[in-house]
């Protein structure tokens, strides 16, 4: 199991010194941790219940955790600038709204980072809930998984070949040649965000090199990654479902503030035995104190690693 810890960058307080996000990224490389996660939101309109919209892509009950005024990075810069002071940790986005990106620039940005950091990008995308995000950037909200796919569908062209040409209906180019290519084998690794049905699996099939899961509690784990499974195996030519498989789950709190790691971690047993391979860990307190800061990712990396290890033991 791969431990991701999500930047806390999507604070609403002032912050005098942006820069402990650069210390937060040093402090989870030194302790082991194994990805950091951007999150993405380019814009926020104040209709904000649409987040607890299923049908938008939202979840029943839930709640956008800062309001409109949250401090959202655009992932792509900040990692960019975090590749330059880690070495060893990887870098994702959990998750890209891509297809409000050219893909063409996207491509460029992704390959960029991939190869500055000596191949340790993982791009993880998907379509989001929010419409207004859509509309201040002059797209059609209701086809974001159609522009999704194109944007990917670019992606890949470029990373892959030397002299590229593409046609389709939102875009026509030939003889394009776009370098570097990225470091790693097959390009940019895609994570695609998502829940339980065929587009989302057919995405997988064709894109992805693994499914981050959304809005599954963990006692309907196992049964929605084996039909997540069935779904890709359906879905892909040739593609026999397998896959790593990334769930999100919230940081647990001491009465006094102080993460409880310990019942945070509780889960990753049960969590493996369903076929969880990595945990993105969201809403982790933090201070401004890099020594403090330091203290906490080593606790908590050692609560994962034993957590992990107990499952292995158990198996």
């Amino acid at each position: 199991m791969r431990l991701s810890v999500s930047i806390p960058s999507n604070l609403t307080q002032d912050v005098a010194n942006w820069r402990y996000v650069l210390d937060f990224a040093r402090v989870c490389d030194e302790a082991g941790v194994d990805r950091i996660m951007a999150p993405d939101h380019i814009v926020f309109g104040e209709q904000l219940d649409a987040y607890g919209n299923p049908a938008l892509g939202g979840i029943v009950g839930g709640s956008q955790p800062t309001g409109p005024d949250g401090n959202y990075f655009e992932p792509m810069t900040l990692l960019a600038a975090l590749s330059g002071v880690t070495s060893e940790i990887r870098l994702g986005t959990g998750i890209l709204l891509a297809a409000l990106r050219r893909p063409v620039v996207l491509a460029k940005s992704a390959v960029t980072i991939d190869v500055l950091s000596g191949g340790r990008l993982d791009l993880g995308v998907g379509i989001g809930w929010q419409q207004e995000e859509y509309v201040a950037a002059g797209l059609n909200f209701k086809a974001r998984g159609r522009l999704l796919d194109h944007t990917l569908e670019v992606c890949q062209l470029l990373w892959r070949e030397k002299r590229a040409s593409y046609e389709s209906k939102d875009l026509t180019f030939s003889n394009i040649h776009a370098m570097p290519k990225p470091v790693q084998e097959g390009g940019v690794p895609i994570w695609v965000g998502g829940r339980v049905n065929p587009n989302v699996a057919r995405r997988i099939a064709r894109f992805g090199s693994g499914w981050i899961t959304w809005d599954i509690g963990h006692e309907d784990m196992a049964e929605s990654i084996a039909k997540m499974r069935a779904l890709v195996a359906e879905a892909g030519v040739g593609h026999d479902g397998a896959f790593p498989v990334q769930v999100g789950i919230f940081a647990q709190h001491h009465e006094d503030g102080r993460n409880d790691f310990g019942k945070t971690f509780a889960a990753l047993p049960e969590l493996a035995e369903a076929g969880v391979t990595d945990v993105i860990l969201y809403r982790l307190r933090t201070t401004f104190d890099k020594n403090e800061t330091a203290q906490m990712a080593a606790e908590m990396v050692a609560e994962f690693r034993s957590a992990a290890a107990g499952h292995r033991r158990g198996g």
